[in-house]
């Protein structure tokens, strides 16, 4: 059973121009980190990703939930899981602080990936294959579906797992050829041209064949110039993603977009303001056929599902250590593959726990195995570093979520 916790507030400064973009001009990637640590000497491992100050105020939350879990067996606490993580996101004295959002629901993530992290480490098995062995009730009891059942109750999503399980056994080929993935680091915000264009051309010769920038610049010839530059640069059979981390008001977004369709945009990220469901709405059916891809800053499920009811989104990037954990992130993947919408998660565990989760949403969920968002900054801090070669991530093998830090 779980008989100690603690919680670690990391930080760790990036390089000169490394993270930034048109909001973000400094920021210090940073971890609200839980350790749950059983009698047979197991420790899990989980955190919430952000950027700086206040990451001590969502360790004071995950304190809180995990405090909770003391005297408890992993097996028992994920047997039921679901209610569990009901209960904790709708605690009482907590829930006017969210409720399903900021930092209460931050160090709920961070307590809910160590939980699983400590499953998967007790069960002596990588979490994805933890997840793709699970029964499809087994699965769906460790997750919670309230407010979704206007479009998604526990009967369909075991009617939608029925549906998928054929051809799983052909989609666990991915586990031998590896995850693709998109290399995010080419275009930060504050490299230069020059800079931009070389790490474009060692991209390329590495074998990327998808890659994103950031734009958002006050100037927006300034975005205009540089995309163009890395499409000519990398050439038409590259993907090519833009990011504006939220920048643009809708009336700069429906503007600069009509502009950049001109390099034809994989597609166009958070162009505006996280929470402005109708702007995306209005955004996309402007810019059609041209594709927006949401969800880095979306933090819960509900919200997510608005957005796919919206059908605005061509590609959702619901990321792990900012909505509720790895629970929530698997329901927001059942309701994307009800609205046959992608999962291309935003990764600020730097795919650590993210590899082991789009394998699970390719194998057991029938989603399209597309890319995974790649970032090299943390590497060296993790115990087992994610390993990519040719632009794959390779499959790893080392029990548990990958999140352990050095």
């Amino acid at each position: 059973m779980i008989h100690s916790i603690s919680v670690r507030d990391a930080r760790y400064p990036l390089g000169k121009g490394a993270g930034s973009d048109a909001i973000h001009k400094d920021p210090i990637y940073s971890y609200a980190v839980t350790y749950l640590q059983d009698d047979s000497g197991l420790v899990g491992t989980g955190f919430a990703f952000t950027l700086g100050e206040g990451n001590d105020l969502v360790c004071k939350a995950a304190e809180f939930y995990a405090e909770q879990l003391k005297g408890k067996d992993i097996e028992e606490v994920m047997a039921d899981f679901g209610n569990l993580f009901y209960q904790f996101s709708n605690e009482q004295q907590f829930r006017w602080l969210g409720p399903h959002k900021g930092v209460v629901h931050l160090g709920l993530a961070s307590v809910t990936n160590a939980c699983y992290d400590l499953w998967a480490k007790k069960r002596g098995v990588p979490l994805w294959k933890l997840l793709i062995e699970l029964s499809q009730e087994e699965l769906l009891r460790t997750l919670d579906f309230s407010y979704l059942e206007d479009e998604l109750t526990y009967d369909q999503a075991l009617t939608l797992l029925r549906n998928n399980a054929a051809g799983k056994t052909d989609r666990m080929q991915v586990l031998e050829q590896g995850y693709p993935g998109y290399d995010t680091s080419v275009g930060w915000f504050n490299y230069s041209d020059e800079q931009i264009a070389e790490n474009v051309r060692r991209a390329i010769a590495g074998g990327c064949r998808a890659m994103k920038l950031k734009v958002g610049s006050a100037d927006p010839e300034r975005d205009i110039r540089r995309a163009q530059l890395v499409r000519d640069i990398a050439g038409d059979e590259v993907k090519i993603m833009l990011d504006a981390n939220q920048q643009w008001t809708l009336p700069q977004a429906l503007k600069i977009c009509k502009e950049l369709q001109a390099m034809n945009p994989y597609w166009i990220e958070e162009p505006t303001h996280p929470d402005d469901i109708l702007a995306h709405k209005t955004l996309a059916e402007a810019i059609a056929p041209a594709k927006l891809a949401l969800g880095e800053h979306v933090p819960n499920r509900v919200i997510f599902k608005n957005y796919l009811q919206s059908r605005c989104a061509g590609f959702i990037q619901v990321d792990a250590v900012r909505v509720g954990g790895v629970s929530e992130f698997i329901t927001i993947s059942l309701l994307c593959r009800k609205f046959g919408v992608p999962v291309v998660p935003h990764v600020g565990d730097m795919g650590q726990l993210h590899q082991h989760l789009v394998l699970f949403n390719h194998i057991t969920l029938g989603h399209e195995a597309l890319f995974l968002e790649q970032i090299p900054h943390l590497q060296q801090h993790f115990v087992h570093p994610v390993r990519i070669e040719k632009g794959f991530y390779l499959t790893p093998q080392e029990a548990g979520s990958s999140c352990d830090l050095k």
